[in-house]
């Protein structure tokens, strides 16, 4: 468990984030890992990244792959969403399912379209 200087556990919120999500929808979820990092990418302004292949792209010759990675950004959220509890919970959780959406196929376009970017 890590909690932050104020009290607030961001993998928890993480975990929760993940609770929240309807059961057929987390149980449709296949091969993917979620971590959390303490920092983004070099010059990168990211705060979560989707890598691997959509459920939408694996087709019969998806096998023997390593699982597709979601890594939750820890201190770019914390810049964005401060350090009040209830608006970094609601960040994360944000950011959660918008790298999930890219793990069941759905692009940035598209969440831009639906307004969940």
């Amino acid at each position: 468990m890590t909690v932050d200087g104020f009290g607030f556990d961001f993998e928890q919120a993480v975990r929760d984030a993940l609770e929240s999500l309807p059961p057929d929808l987390s149980a449709a979820m296949s091969n993917v890992e979620i971590v959390v990092d303490d920092i983004a990418p070099p010059d990168s302004r990211i705060l979560g990244l989707y890598q691997g292949v959509p459920l939408t792209r694996r087709g019969s010759s998806y096998g023997g792959v390593l699982p597709d990675k979601i890594t939750i950004y820890r201190r770019p959220i914390e810049r964005v969403a401060g350090t009040d509890p209830v608006r970094l919970a609601a960040e994360i959780r944000h950011v959660v399912l918008h790298e999930i959406a890219h793990h069941f196929g759905i692009s940035d376009e598209r969440l831009v379209e639906l307004d969940r970017y």
